[in-house]
């Protein structure tokens, strides 16, 4: 229950420190490991003493943000950076628990309106500014403020009316509705909390160096090619212990090429590598010096979102066909390598309430084309079916930023698959900003949009008819565009609920109506898999399953 529960005072465990070690590593553990207990060290020396000093060398194959500050707009790749210098009021465990971080301490009134937290003393951003309240307030309001354009954060804050410094250490959060998944939002790297000082800046100011209170800072940025990062000197262990970081510094590299990426690995050029290609990570499981860290993201699956809103998936029948067209396990199977697994729910295997259910996503030509003939789509001399005049054809935007070779080869074969019932599949392979755009504009029939939120609230984010509208950034989550009054009020009624059997058995309910909708199409879990040189120990994992390099050492 979160009702009148007081989180009782321990010292502060938000990051698990895991070896990089890949078989050994447990997906469900990994998941979301801001609370367990260390782990052991790469190189099998688990007694070994962690030396300081040293760079370690990260190289990302995802997009080169345009802003370094997560308030604004709101992806993965910025919390894989943030990660590093940025920390939150609670950090979520794999016991699905809320722990302290900032906060020491929380509780909540019985209508759940009101929320009280007490934060910790003696802590200092990075440019000597001391954390308190008043900090906590001005953050929520810059996530809030529409001119800070932040999509994934303005979100996850929505119920939020006002924050008060109530006295310098306590804010208060007063609530427009309940919000059981507060602490579940308040643990992610998007709402983290920066320096009041310098959010006074300009905005470009601070998209260039955020000032967090994390192990490390920002010292330089050479666009196009890596982000520095230096040991910050003011960091305060949010605990009883002294586990301040043992690397002197970090260079983020931006290296878009996968097989560039690994070969730089391979020659130890860098230490870690983010989006590895499936033959890379089956290589690395083979034992050698690259361990494979593998972390399963919260929140939901990696998943094709089809456009009810407009075109012609606003029939239920073309919707429901285009699923059964899409022969999809077999492209898992040759090229994934055994490194997923078909999901059937649209939640991550991580959440404990996904709900699957196969039946509804077989391969099924036959009735697909049945389908499609009696909603009055023919078949013409190209193949691709014809009604009124117009053919049967969807757009597909594709962020390669996003999608790994491999998945941009299963999207292909996707298109092959719906062309035989008919289908005309438009793939359209677009930079990250560009795909931002074209889901703006609304110009879509078919989308794969991975979307990281802990918790199962990210259900309300993606498919409650509110989503349809978009957040300050422009962009709008519900890309199926759903308008369901009863999931609708399902949602509403889970995200209001403290108790978790009834918040479980509603997302279950609304989990069956997304499904029965034929708006989407579960491919796999989002895939987020590290892969490590064995000299590098005790990396942890954060609430959303960024690496976070605090605790981590080399040996070299």
């Amino acid at each position: 229950m979160i009702l009148d529960r007081v989180q009782q005072r321990r010292p502060a465990r938000r990051r698990a420190r895991f070896a990089a070690i890949g078989i050994g590593l447990v997906a469900s553990a990994l998941a979301l490991a801001g609370c367990s207990s260390p782990g052991g060290t790469g190189s099998g020396a688990a007694s070994a003493t962690p030396t300081n000093g040293g760079t370690l060398t990260y190289a990302s194959g995802d997009a080169e943000p345009t802003c370094l500050d997560p308030h604004v707009g709101g992806n993965y790749p910025q919390a894989l950076l943030a990660s590093q210098y940025i920390q939150e009021l609670v950090s979520m465990g794999n016991d699905r628990v809320a722990h302290p971080a900032l906060a020491t301490s929380w509780s909540t009134s019985a209508d759940g309106l009101t929320w009280t937290f007490h934060l910790r003393t003696g802590v200092q951003f990075s440019d000597g500014t001391p954390f308190d309240a008043a900090a906590v307030v001005r953050n929520v309001q810059h996530v809030q403020d529409p001119t800070t354009a932040s999509s994934t954060g303005y979100l996850a804050l929505g119920a939020i009316a006002t924050a008060t410094a109530t006295d310098a250490h306590t804010v208060t959060f007063t609530l427009s509705r309940p919000d059981s998944a507060l602490l579940e939002s308040l643990s992610q790297p998007w709402v983290g909390i920066e320096s009041p000082k310098a959010l006074a800046r300009t905005q470009a100011a601070n998209c260039a160096a955020p000032v967090g209170t994390g192990p490390f800072i920002v010292t330089s940025w050479k666009h196009g090619d890596r982000i520095t990062l230096e040991r910050n000197a003011h960091y305060t262990p949010l605990g009883s212990g002294d586990a301040r970081p043992h690397l002197a510094s970090i260079v983020w590299r931006f290296i878009p090429d996968s097989t560039s990426r690994y070969a730089a690995l391979q020659s130890g050029q860098v230490d870690v590598i983010d989006n590895p290609q499936p033959d890379q990570v089956h290589a690395a499981r083979a034992n050698g010096p690259i361990t494979v860290l593998n972390a399963p993201r919260p929140g939901a699956s990696d998943r094709l979102e089809l456009n009810s809103g407009h075109g012609v998936f606003t029939d239920p029948a073309v919707r429901k066909a285009f699923i059964a067209a899409a022969d999809i396990n077999p492209g898992i199977a040759s090229l994934y390598l055994g490194t997923v697994h078909r999901s059937y729910s649209v939640l991550s295997s991580v959440e404990p309430d996904a709900y699957a259910d196969k039946s509804l996503f077989g391969y099924d030509p036959a009735t697909a084309n049945a389908l499609l003939d009696a909603a009055g789509w023919k078949r013409s001399g190209t193949g691709v079916r014809m009604k009124n005049g117009q053919p049967l054809s969807v757009t597909f935007p594709v962020s390669t930023n996003q999608s790994i070779p491999a998945e941009q080869s299963l999207f292909q074969q996707i298109q092959a698959s719906e062309q035989q019932v008919g289908f005309q599949v438009h793939i359209e392979d677009l930079d990250l900003s560009s795909w931002y755009a074209a889901l703006a504009a609304n110009k879509y029939d078919v989308v794969s949009a991975p979307y990281t939120k802990v918790g199962p609230d990210v259900l309300r984010i993606l498919y409650d008819s509110a989503s349809i509208k978009p957040a300050p950034s422009g962009y709008f989550a519900n890309l199926a565009q759903l308008d369901e009054p009863a999931l609708d009020s399902l949602l509403q009624r889970a995200d209001a609920t403290a108790d978790p059997t009834a918040r479980a058995a509603l997302y279950k309910q609304a989990q069956q109506l997304i499904l029965s909708s034929h708006t989407v199409l579960p491919l796999y879990d989002q895939r987020n898999e590290f892969l490590v040189r064995s000299s590098v120990h005790g990396i942890s994992t954060t609430s959303v399953s960024t690496p976070e390099f605090g605790s981590a050492w080399i040996s070299r």
